[in-house]
């Protein structure tokens, strides 16, 4: 038994159980099966619980040269669906023995530029989003195994890529639009300059183009509220043959043409219908609830710590898209008239 006020050891579970000390680190690593039995493996656990102990998980990894650190790169820390990226990657790595810690982009509000003297000593690996991916050199993200969220498959630097299936998403919301009869489009894009805000482009123009009659205009905005509603003030304003429906890349930019709307005398939806992209909180807590596409963020972030793990373990990680859903509230309507 180890002496009263100090911790226990691996040595006191051996004497405890009977055993060696590389049999206790067999069965509390996880590894006893074929190498020790069954009764001895449950002696060594009764033992370690009867004393208190628990792995000295510093040392164990200074030995194996692991920290069990993921670095999750994001654009901004206050985002709400980069904060349930955050909490799908944290639970998975959770099970198994990792920790995340978050890095915002150097556009966005957050550490200073690299936060590790070295990223490549104190950490195990990198997820980062898109948006997110000219933090890496400043930290040195891409020496490190790395899996890309929202990034280009075919183009991507990471070891594993994980998307959300947006090009559906922007089916899904074209095929709603088109099906209420509206011709006249306006895509409220977001002014960033990354993977997932380009192929939602493309996709719309493209589902359009195979439409008779349908027309697209293109607004940029930066992904805030107030931003978003001088940009669709300005694009509404165009008349003749102003859009009757807005295709928004996210669910801020859609409150922001709520505001130009009003502004403009135009009642939503039956005037102008709008559609965003993501379901946050907002979407609800706007008059009309907004039509939108849910985006399972934490979803993303446990399939984005998944790939690592995999990566880590030399296995190949799935490569399919995470499915998304068409939430359809009262922001849409037929087209007037």
């Amino acid at each position: 038994m180890p002496r009263a006020g100090t911790r226990p050891t691996s040595r006191d579970v051996a004497r405890a159980a009977g055993v060696s000390q590389a049999a206790v680190s067999l069965v509390l690593g996880g590894k006893w099966r074929g190498r020790v039995s069954e009764a001895t493996a449950q002696r060594v656990r009764e033992a370690a619980r009867t004393l208190g102990y628990r792995p000295n998980l510093a040392a164990r990894n200074l030995r194996l040269g692991r920290t069990r650190t993921v670095l999750l790169v994001v654009p901004a820390l206050t985002t709400e669906f980069f904060a349930g990226v955050y909490t799908g990657a944290a639970r998975v790595a959770a099970q198994h023995g990792f920790g995340v810690v978050l890095y915002s982009s150097p556009v966005g509000i957050g550490p200073a530029r690299d936060p590790f003297a070295s990223a490549e000593a104190a950490l195990d690996g990198v997820i980062a989003s898109s948006m997110a991916a000219e933090a890496l050199t400043a930290i040195r993200g891409d020496q490190l195994p790395l899996v890309m969220l929202d990034s280009d498959p075919e183009g991507s630097v990471g070891a594993a890529t994980v998307n959300l299936d947006i090009a559906d998403g922007v089916r899904q919301i074209t095929d709603h639009l088109l099906g209420l009869g509206h011709r006249r489009f306006l895509h409220l894009a977001a002014d960033v300059a990354s993977w997932t805000f380009e192929m939602r482009a493309r996709e719309l123009s493209a589902r359009l183009r195979a439409v008779p009659g349908a027309s697209l205009r293109t607004a940029r905005a930066p992904i805030s509220i107030r931003g978003a509603e001088a940009a669709a003030e300005a694009a509404l304003s165009l008349t003749p043959d102003r859009a009757t429906a807005v295709f928004c890349d996210d669910d801020q930019l859609a409150a922001g043409v709520y505001k130009a709307a009003r502004r403009l005398g135009l009642r939503v939806p039956e005037e102008l219908s709008v559609t965003g992209i993501d379901d946050l909180a907002l979407a609800t807590a706007i008059d009309p609830e907004l039509t939108t596409v849910r985006l399972d963020a934490e979803l993303f972030g446990e399939r984005g710590m998944g790939a690592l793990l995999a990566v880590l373990e030399g296995r190949d990680p799935p490569a399919s898209a995470i499915s998304v859903e068409l939430i359809v509230r009262g922001s849409t309507a037929r087209v007037p008239g």
